[in-house]
């Protein structure tokens, strides 16, 4: 190997595109023009969901052919089993939807007009396994199980000359520490009088090194040193060109360029390390769908627009799921900065033949993916799809296993063995990371509760015989609420809605299925509380914001957790947990979130959003400082606005992915003379004044009781009774001398009560609230405390518990809301329920069969829909019978003491007020 001087290098390859329209035959079915790249079920109306075997057909003619030099054809990438032949004659055969292939073209096939057909397949379910043919569920096919298959050919194709000898593979490995470079080059082609040259150009186009060898068995090796070289980092993403060029006998054979850059990934201590630097993970996961050809990105300029708009929300990372993306993605993510965690598409199905074909995706990755400076993590299972990890011991044999070769293979990135969520775990990993997803604020409780949980490294995140070290981080991978976008905004130039609004109807009974969202709201009265449908998607993005933000928070107060994954980037057809949507519209909030999703966030660590004017107000602000510094000086100047009281902290210095806590802080609510929102806000300033970091978080008040004569009431639960007692209410003698009889269930005495006159609150909260409002859940309903009549007065409704079933709304969300109408139109926020409401978020529904009529004459005050528009049920209902009047409620009214909860007093007193409202 020699050290030689500066060149440059020259075009030694032509290149000829065969992407445009080809002809098109799916089955038996008629011939017709698709585009290429583009999988099928992107093209075709009829073909939205069907796999199975197609015919692709184009013609081609080729410039003669220099001498010493033979013509190649090149797929980027078919899904999954393709044909090739040309002029009739088989080319060759390949398995695999993710990556190239290539067959070169021999002279006595070529013609003056050439004729290309590829055969495509992919396969179909169990009758293909059980005939010993590739089946899909033992393919790796990634996320098509979840939105549909997808099938063709999906990636560029082109004709490439190239000289007989040739380079054919370049794998480099970079060390940062040393400026080591190791290059390995597979040759095609004979050996004799060959020398092969590589120099490598630094980020400001100078060469750093130059070196050359003599190839030896179609292979070359080349091991030397960059001085001083650059880190490439997500901050600074330095890049360097190494240029390799192939001679025989001083004429030029071939060329090859590959960027490449200096960067180390490790863990120790529970932190990562970037170029020996700390490094807060603030990723997002990507299904890299788009909007109009699924797989394949619209260009090169889509996807850089992407990233940059990833960058502006203050991402770092992004976890690329279960699939193998287009080559650009990585080249833009190398170029512009933007880490890498990307995932081997997964099988469904566990066998030696599954696991081998992953596996021989996994090295193919490397070989088509190994020099990106991006990449800095693999994932080998997703959520035990394909495994059975907890049930079979060879299993997690095997994956064990797997994360060592692929360790020994790669030890320049970081490997997770499974990607986790209830009830399956990890074996060995570099991550120790974990999916959960909880409603805020329906499940805010649990949220807090898991996140405690997880980051004390609980034993259920690792097997019993899987091999935990503790320096693995913590990762919240996966995570995250729904915010619905914005329909007209994925709309074609037509005005008609993207054909994926179809899809979705098999998830979650339903309530998944885009298609018709504003026709169910305007069927529902839903004007009468949000305004509009667009005023009701702002709000649902709203909520999205709000739980994210809760969410992160919450995330950033342990210092143990380093990191965490939101779901997702982009919506993907009818799953709306995006950051942008499809057609990548970022979300309402963008700016909010990027302020929030950045390395030093403000932690206001309070334990409630709703307060009484005059109480006590107290929290413990802190700072989590991500991949930052904290100098001595510095201040956090808090406020409460409008009109309330200010103060100052001061913040001691931190080292990097830590929490520095400031003294705690005990201020007086303001009085206000009604309910209002006010905002908390903290901002970080250095000693010299420099913000660093500003949060604002809304808070309820409201003014205290005034002590003034309150309605009586009567219950015969004593429970019931004592509750309202210490709200001030009046007890009457009797049922019939009290202004509302408060009851759990209702019985034949109560409906004639309400049908001569009388006002009634039902608390359909809890046990006892059975009776005639039929509940679901079994324990319950096997020992109702009053008995069933035969002919219910109110029939069709049920009150129906959330949990099991989609109303819960952990992962599909759902939009619950109180309208600021009536009684109720002096609560603050709204229409969606807030942090403020997590003491009061009903454990139950009230469910009807309620005609859209009924909806707009207001009998449903407060509410919930699930996903996109579609379960509609009540947390509160109204209903006359005779000259009377039953409002029911699920809201949890006395969860806490009396007076306690200043939304629960405001709903129980706006609750009898609408009840003896005419």
């Amino acid at each position: 190997m020699n050290v030689r001087s500066d060149a440059k290098s020259e075009s030694l390859r032509r290149r000829l595109s065969l992407d445009g329209e080809w002809e098109f035959q799916h089955d038996d079915g008629p011939w017709r023009s698709i585009g290429v790249p583009g999988v099928w079920q992107a093209q075709f109306d009829d073909l939205r969901l069907s796999g199975g075997r197609a015919v692709y057909r184009t013609h081609f003619a080729l410039p003669l052919r220099q001498a010493g030099r033979d013509w190649w054809i090149r797929f980027d990438a078919v899904n999954y089993f393709a044909t090739v032949r040309l002029n009739g004659i088989l080319l060759g055969e390949n398995e695999g939807g993710w990556l190239p292939f290539e067959y070169a073209l021999p002279d006595n096939l070529l013609r003056e007009e050439n004729d290309l057909e590829v055969l495509v397949e992919l396969p179909g379910g169990a009758a293909e396994c059980l005939s010993g043919r590739p089946c899909f569920a033992q393919i790796p096919h990634g996320k098509q199980s979840w939105y549909g298959p997808l099938a063709g050919i999906w990636q560029s194709v082109w004709l490439e000359e190239r000289a007989n000898t040739h380079i054919r593979e370049c794998r480099i490995r970079t060390q940062l520490g040393s400026g080591l470079v190791e290059i390995e080059v597979t040759l095609s082609g004979t050996n004799d009088g060959l020398s092969l040259d590589a120099w490598v150009l630094a980020p400001d186009g100078s060469v750093a090194a130059r070196v050359n060898t003599e190839p030896q068995n179609g292979e070359a090796i080349f091991r030397f040193r960059v001085s001083n070289p650059l880190p490439w980092s997500h901050l600074e993403p330095r890049l360097y060109r190494i240029n390799l060029q192939l001679t025989r006998l001083g004429e030029k054979l071939d060329k090859w360029q590959e960027a490449v850059g200096f960067r180390s990934i490790e863990t120790k201590g529970g932190k990562f390390f970037l170029n020996g630097e700390p490094l807060y993970l603030r990723g997002a996961l990507d299904q890299d769908y788009y909007a109009d050809l699924l797989l394949t990105p619209p260009s090169l300029e889509f996807i850089e627009d992407q990233l940059r708009k990833a960058k502006a929300l203050g991402l770092n990372c992004l976890r690329c799921h279960i699939k193998v993306p287009d080559p650009r993605y990585y080249e833009a993510a190398d170029r512009l900065g933007m880490l890498i965690w990307t995932e081997i598409p997964n099988f469904a199905e566990y066998s030696d033949a599954a696991v081998e074909r992953l596996w021989s995706t996994m090295k193919g990755i490397l070989r088509r993916d190994g020099n990106h400076p991006s990449i800095i993590a693999w994932t080998i299972v997703n959520e035990d799809w394909g495994t059975e990890l907890d049930e079979d011991p060879d299993h997690r044999r095997w994956l064990a296993q797997c994360y060592a070769r692929l360790k020994a293979l790669d030890p320049t990135r970081l490997v997770v063995d499974n990607s986790p969520c209830f009830p399956n775990f990890h074996m060995r990993t570099d991550i120790n990371d974990f999916h959960y997803y909880r409603a805020i604020p329906d499940h805010r409780g649990e949220w807090d509760l898991i996140t405690q949980q997880f980051a004390s490294r609980p034993s259920w995140a690792f097997a019993p015989d899987g091999e935990q070290t503790g320096e693995e981080p913590l990762v919240v991978s996966e995570f995250g609420v729904w915010g619905l976008p914005h329909p007209k905004l994925l709309r074609d130039e037509k005005g008609r809605e993207p054909w994926w609004f179809e899809t979705g109807e098999l998830f979650g009974d339903g309530v998944a299925y885009p298609r018709g969202a504003e026709r169910r709201f305007s069927l529902l009265g839903l004007e009468r509380v949000f305004g509009s449908f667009d005023a009701f998607i702002d709000a649902t993005q709203q909520h999205q914001f709000t739980a994210l933000k809760y969410q992160i928070e919450k995330l950033r107060e342990y210092q143990s957790i380093q990191g965490y994954v939101v779901t997702e980037l982009t919506d993907v057809y009818w799953e709306a947990n995006g950051l942008m949507d499809m057609r990548r519209n970022l979300r309402s909030f963008a700016d909010e979130f990027a302020e929030l999703n950045r390395d030093i966030v403000l932690l206001p660590r309070i334990d409630r959003h709703a307060f009484w004017g005059g109480e006590t107000l107290r929290l413990s602000p802190a700072v989590a400082t991500g991949a930052s510094r904290l100098e001595d000086g510095g201040v956090m100047d808090w406020s409460l606005v409008p009109g309330g009281p200010s103060g100052r902290l001061e913040v001691d210095a931190a080292e990097a992915c830590t929490v520095v806590s400031t003294r705690p802080l005990e201020t007086t609510a303001p009085a206000l003379d009604r309910p209002s929102m006010l905002d908390l806000q903290l901002v970080l300033r250095d000693r010299g004044g420099l913000e660093l970091a500003q949060s604002s978080t809304p808070l309820a008040f409201y003014p205290p009781r005034a002590p003034r004569s309150l309605p009586a009431i009567w219950s015969a639960d004593e429970e019931i009774a004592v509750y309202f007692g210490g709200l001030g209410y009046g007890r009457a003698a009797t049922a019939k001398s009290a202004d509302v009889v408060i009851v759990r269930a209702v019985n034949t005495a109560d409906v004639e009560s309400i049908r001569t006159g009388g006002r009634y609150l039902l608390l359909a909260d809890g046990p006892g609230s059975d009776g005639w409002l039929r509940s679901d859940h079994p324990v319950q309903a096997a020992v109702p405390t009053i008995p069933a009549p035969v002919n219910p007065p109110f029939p069709g409704i049920m009150r129906r518990i959330r949990r099991g079933n989609v109303w819960r709304g952990d992962w599909i969300t759902n939009f619950g809301w109180l309208a600021r109408r009536g009684a109720f139109a002096d609560i603050p926020g709204g229409p969606m329920l807030d942090l403020s409401f997590d003491r009061v978020v009903p454990d139950h529904v009230l469910w009807a069969s309620i005609r859209p009529w009924e909806y707009e004459a207001g009998i449903m005050p407060a509410g919930v829909v699930v996903g996109w528009v579609h379960k509609p049920a009540g947390y509160m209902m109204l209903r006359r019978f005779g000259r009377g009047k039953l409002v029911m409620t699920t809201f949890r009214l006395m969860r806490d003491p009396p007076g306690a909860d200043p939304v629960a007093s405001a709903l129980v007193d706006r609750l009898i007020e609408t009840a003896l409202e005419a």
